[in-house]
């Protein structure tokens, strides 16, 4: 007789489920979790967005708290995002007062008193960041051998949107660490949407206790989908996206996804132009807008919030009727994010509107639908080569521990792939140049350390990336966000004018030591930008790309007129440089020519670097083609894609400001670890095996 996973819960859980929550019964995803996180296996649930992953890990984990009688922090909550701290905690702690224990979140934005309280009275369950959990570790004033004596297991919340950059890396060291501070192995829970790559994801998750019995919670579901509804238009202009999302959808509630925060603050400025009630969200608003945007949006209905990726990940904002995507996600996963804020409520429908500006985002957005028409999602790929990661790591820990061992400090980090065969180098390095010295067996904190990281008590060394410099806009005391450096210094006619918040503030006076800028309401004018270069386009998009130009159209989406019409434009515009299951390159008889790989942009970049001799290294690099040099022939292509040898992409000197602590790598390490993520020699491999067509052009 098979047990009710309900039955396997603490009574309290069970009481409070059936009573207070008036369940009854647990979601698949909830009960298929119980038994593999009660029996103390790593684990990684997988659900869609609301799909109840919060509770498939909380409920089991308070349930053994209550039975094994855990005490002090025993539960990690990670999450990416403060603002995904701040909407989970309320809802974490009114869980664990069921079985009296408590949920308490530290972060950034937490004052002093707040900490001091969490160090006196130890919640059951911690939430914070990476960023936040290394400065505990480093921070004189906490001591990590208390606050995590009692810990047991770490729930990461997102992880696929740890998984793909360094701040992954990050938490799997910290976790390395945390877990010889304990005294134990740590059950590690990763919860996320739809991934490729489920079993690889989890493998990555356990760090180096690969060993430790594991579990991937995604059971099949026997109920129906309603099919989403995806519609993609060709507007034209970001005004013209205003009037259309002016038009739609009165009285209802809407999520405009846009790709940046200029974007964001243009889209928000026509949206209240035409009187609509706008809201905005993105990274250079301070968190109290973001947050007081968030809060009156869920209490709305006939209204409208623009956002970046600030909001695709699981924060909540009520009850959403629509998604409105301007352009597109550059990949399915996130595309699955942003689909998943809709339908939540019986008897509504899952919902996407693009509305893409040229014909190049309606092409983007048509090759990933594409793939996702199909059933495809991006595989999590962890960046390769974290060397920098490595140098913070061993400078963090002598930060920690006050000292650490000459042969010894290595042990810390067991088997996790961060410290590869370079570690050794990387400390060597670190010696030499000082930020290390020497004491018998021991290394302290050297010099040139405290000289590049040690500003606000090392606080540089908590985050492995860096932001360009940026300005704080204060109108009187109240800020109103951050703009970069370049919008200061441009030439303007007249007075200089930001539009910032959705709203046009003229500048008044702009403090360069303390790099504020103060600024008056302005009725209009205001000007958005901020540096920054858009995404790569994965080698699977790309093709996705060219099997809509080669007549696929993806399957349950429907298409605009406006649309229809761009499409058949672009398929046009592009006859004759996509054959199936070929490569073509144009060769004209005078003047360059252009091999169209449809290999994706980092594919591409291999293939530019790898072949000096065909392809011109001065071109900016996209996803579909590259421009070859003049007089390149049939010959000399077959010739030369025969005997290729692949190699890393270029990296200029001031690219390297893009990968922080690179100043504490020997010399070429740096500029060797970015070269490696920039390119894709797999795809590049299978683009040069693939069969070539070569034609001139008519005319």
């Amino acid at each position: 007789m098979t047990t009710d996973p309900f039955d396997l819960l603490h009574p309290g859980v069970q009481y409070h489920l059936a009573n207070t929550l008036r369940w009854n019964g647990l979601r698949p995803t909830q009960a298929a979790a119980v038994e593999p996180i009660l029996a103390g296996d790593d684990a990684l649930v997988l659900a869609p967005t609301a799909g109840g992953k919060t509770e498939a890990a909380t409920f089991p984990l308070l349930s053994a708290m209550a039975e094994h009688g855990w005490q002090g922090v025993s539960v990690l909550y990670v999450c990416p995002l403060r603002a995904l701290l701040n909407n989970l905690q309320p809802r974490l702690h009114t869980y664990a007062q069921w079985i009296g224990r408590s949920a308490d979140v530290w972060h950034g934005d937490v004052g002093p008193t707040a900490r001091q309280r969490i160090l006196r009275e130890r919640p059951d369950i911690l939430l914070t960041t990476p960023e936040s959990l290394e400065a505990m570790l480093v921070s004189t004033k906490v001591d990590p051998r208390v606050l995590f004596d009692g810990l047991r297991t770490v729930v990461v919340d997102e992880v696929h949107a740890f998984a793909g950059d360094d701040r992954g890396w990050h938490l799997l060291a910290l976790l390395e660490r945390l877990s010889r501070i304990a005294g134990r192995p740590l059950q590690r829970i990763g919860l996320s949407a739809t991934v490729g790559n489920p079993d690889e994801l989890l493998g990555w998750l356990q760090g180096g206790f690969t060993d430790r019995p594991h579990t991937v919670v995604s059971p099949p579901t026997n109920v129906v989908a309603t099919a989403p509804e995806i519609t993609v238009d060709h507007v034209g202009s970001l005004q013209n996206a205003a009037t259309v999302i002016a038009s739609l959808h009165q009285g209802e509630k809407r999520l405009v996804f846009v790709d940046s925060r200029r974007r964001a603050e243009e889209l928000g400025a026509a949206l209240r132009d035409r009187g609509v009630n706008t809201f905005l969200s993105h990274s250079s608003l301070p968190a109290t807008e973001r947050r007081r945007s968030e809060l009156a949006f869920a209490d709305a209905r006939d209204t409208v919030i623009v956002a970046t990726s600030t909001l695709e990940l699981g924060i909540d904002v009520g009850d959403l009727d629509r998604v409105i995507q301007i352009g597109s996600p550059r990949t399915v996963a996130s595309f699955l994010q942003r689909l998943g804020r809709t339908g939540r409520r019986p008897d509504t429908v899952r919902n996407c509107l693009f509305l893409c500006i040229d014909h190049d985002e309606e092409l983007l957005a048509l090759g990933m639908l594409e793939c996702w028409a199909r059933g495809w999602v991006e595989p999590i790929n962890p960046p390769p080569s974290p060397r920098h990661i490595a140098a913070q790591q061993m400078l963090a820990l002598c930060l920690q521990e006050h000292r650490i061992g000459r042969s010894s400090w290595r042990d810390w980090w067991g088997k996790l792939p961060v410290f590869d065969d370079t570690a050794a180098e990387i400390m060597n390095f670190l010696v030499a140049e000082g930020y290390f010295e020497r004491d018998g067996d021991f290394l302290h904190i050297g010099p040139e350390a405290e000289r590049r990281f040690g500003r606000r008590y090392f606080s540089d060394l908590t985050a492995v990336f860096s932001a360009p410099p940026e300005f704080t806009v204060l109108a009187g005391r109240n800020e109103v966000g951050t703009i970069g450096t370049d919008l200061l210094v441009g030439e303007v006619q007249g007075p200089r004018v930001l539009l910032l918040g959705g709203r046009s503030w003229s500048v008044a006076h702009v403090d360069w030591k303390r790099h504020r800028c103060f600024v008056e309401p302005a009725d209009s004018g205001g000007r958005a930008k901020w540096s920054g270069l858009g995404g790569a386009v994965s080698f699977d998009i790309a093709r996705g790309m060219r099997s809509v130009l080669l007549g696929i159209d993806p399957s349950g989406v429907t298409l605009t007129r406006r649309a229809l019409d761009g499409l058949a434009e672009l398929r046009e515009t592009f006859r004759g440089v996509v054959v199936d299951r070929q490569l073509v390159a144009v060769l004209p008889s005078q003047g360059t020519g252009r091999w169209w790989t449809w290999a994706g942009t980092a594919a591409n970049r291999t293939l530019q670097v790898s072949l000096p001799r065909l392809v011109d290294a001065r071109q900016r690099v996209d996803e579909q083609s590259l421009r070859l040099l003049p007089g390149v022939t049939r010959e000399d292509l077959h010739r030369e894609l025969v005997a290729v040898e692949w190699r890393c992409p270029d990296v200029a000197a001031n690219a390297l400001s893009g990968l922080k602590f690179s100043a504490a790598l020997p010399p070429g390490r740096a500029a060797r670890t970015l070269g490696e993520r920039l390119g894709d020699p797999y795809n590049a491999r299978s683009v040069a095996t693939e069969a070539l067509v070569t034609n001139r052009p008519q005319g």
